[in-house]
């Protein structure tokens, strides 16, 4: 009886063990996730099935964090709080230069109206012909959701873009009030334009009629009601971003003047002055004065750097 006993507990541990492996193989069981555990999900494929995957940790970004985007972040906020409050708004497309606040303000759209009800999915390139199926899966719920697709650009002969523009408006059926599109991309009409398709327009009259492969780029870019253009920022604008982060940081008003020539020679040898770069130089800075300051309150067990070395520590952290 005991060795009986003993097998059937050596067999339910093996068993075990089998479905800790196999659990991750499989489909999860349902693509509804808990509306309630999250503001903000990524859509995710897993052997052949797609689900919504809450997003636990969010970026803790304000609206007032993003600096000298002022319009547009006046243009971007009235139509999301348009939307929030279940009036009429866009599909919105920001497009403009790297590092400039595109995507921060999607982020920070989030945090300043989830309590009101706003939901954010991520959706990859790669999985945009899943949209229907997204789409559906969110229809009538109460939440507001915009579909967030980051970097969106599409390669000449890539069929993906048309299913984004069957969602955005090329379907017989009508788009769910309660789900906008909100793209960012480094290109305004989302597909590489060439200066052979520049051949292919035509006069008629006095107009310039664009070739059909222009036209099919267009009709891309222009299904967003809204588009939302970014610039470089110049010297003062980048500077006026790298004072609010390190402010942030809790450095005092003096230490931000020392640190505007490193943060310009920062700019310079990554070729850019965005807000993404002055964010880096701000961690960068702060984190050196922490640790110095947490240096001069301990003594070192390693003899101080020279000069040369120090340069070249701070060479490798950037």
């Amino acid at each position: 009886m005991i060795d009986s006993f003993r097998q059937i507990a050596r067999f339910l541990v093996r068993a075990e063990q089998f479905l800790d492996r196999l659990e991750p193989l499989l489909p999860p069981a349902s693509p509804f996730p808990d509306w309630a555990a999250a503001c903000a999900f990524r859509w995710q494929i897993r052997r052949g099935v797609g689900y919504l995957q809450p997003i636990m940790r969010l970026p803790v970004i304000r609206l007032g964090d993003l600096q000298d985007i002022d319009e547009q972040k006046a243009r971007i906020d009235a139509n999301t709080r348009h939307f929030v409050a279940g009036q009429p708004a866009n599909n919105v497309l920001l497009t403009g230069a790297r590092g400039s606040g595109k995507s921060s303000l999607i982020k920070a759209l989030l945090n300043e109206y989830a309590p009101q009800g706003l939901r954010v999915i991520e959706v990859e390139k790669g999985d945009l012909t899943d949209l229907p199926d997204i789409v559906e899966l969110i229809d009538g719920r109460p939440e507001r959701f915009i579909i967030f697709c980051d970097d969106l650009s599409f390669d000449t002969g890539d069929a993906r873009y048309k299913a984004l523009k069957v969602v955005l408006d090329g379907s017989i059926a009508a788009a769910p009030e309660n789900v906008l599109i909100y793209a960012t991309s480094n290109r305004r009409h989302l597909m590489p334009e060439y200066f052979s398709e520049n051949l292919e327009s035509r006069r008629v009259g006095e107009e310039i009629h664009p070739g059909e492969a222009v036209e099919e780029k267009i009709s891309l870019s222009e299904r967003f009601g809204l588009w939302i253009s970014f610039y470089p920022f110049d010297q003062e604008a980048y500077l006026d971003i790298v004072a609010h982060w390190l402010q942030s940081f809790g450095c005092p008003r003096d230490e931000i003047v020392r640190a505007e020539r490193d943060a310009l020679n920062w700019a310079l040898e990554r070729g850019s002055r965005s807000g993404r770069v002055a964010w880096q130089f701000a961690r960068d800075w702060a984190g050196r004065q922490l640790a110095a300051l947490d240096g001069q309150k301990r003594p070192r067990r390693v003899p101080a750097a020279s000069p040369t070395t120090t340069r070249k520590r701070s060479r490798n952290v950037a």
